[in-house]
């Protein structure tokens, strides 16, 4: 689930994206303060806006909002104060983890793809990587399926030139990071760190 805030931008509208999933088609349904965006194929709900968010609670950030517990459970509150029935799935588990990559192979069907397998704790990740100085047995920094980056991109699961990735490992530009290098390239980690844990800076 990730949670976009932006007052001075779109006005007082709490967005909340629900799943990754990219359905051809949408329908909208208003109830009160709510409008639910749902699958038009399935009629699964896959987002909604929260109007007038600031009457319910109080969100300080600006973009991307962090999910907190005691900000899942006000927005379930506030769900069920709009007549909303509809039970949110919390995950407080990070979007940004340390990996290692155990084996990488060449991919098939392009010249500049590799095809790595990643642990990130208790998974290992197929993900596929066009960093020209990726190699197996490093720690590099993974962001998981339904990670946001800091230009506004969402990971997805996807297919590239055939094969399926879930993920994406990262390099210090694409990281916001200070400092970060213009050279092509994913981001190397100290040994240190241990693999599944939050990345942090």
């Amino acid at each position: 689930m990730n949670i976009f805030y932006n007052p001075e931008g779109v006005g007082d509208v709490l967005f909340v994206q629900l799943t990754t999933e990219r359905p051809t088609a949408l329908t909208a349904e208003r109830k009160n303060h709510v409008t639910l965006i749902k699958n038009e194929e399935t009629g699964t709900v896959v987002a909604f806006n929260l109007f007038d968010a600031s009457s319910y609670f109080t969100v300080s950030a600006v973009g991307q909002v962090e999910l907190t517990e005691e900000l899942g459970e006000q927005i379930q509150q506030v769900l069920k104060k709009n007549d909303i029935d509809l039970e949110l799935e919390l995950d407080f588990t990070p979007k940004f983890v340390v990996g290692y990559v155990t084996e990488k192979e060449k991919h098939p069907n392009a010249d500049k793809l590799n095809i790595c397998q990643v642990e990130v704790g208790e998974e290992t990740l197929q993900i596929v990587c066009g960093a020209p100085n990726v190699e197996a047995g490093q720690k590099v920094v993974v962001a998981k399926v339904g990670a946001v980056m800091p230009s506004g991109m969402i990971i997805r699961d996807a297919e590239l030139r055939g094969v399926a990735s879930s993920g994406m490992i990262c390099s210090a530009k694409e990281l916001d990071l200070q400092d970060a290098p213009d050279a092509k390239g994913i981001l190397v980690l100290e040994d240190d760190r241990k693999v599944g844990e939050a990345f942090k800076a």
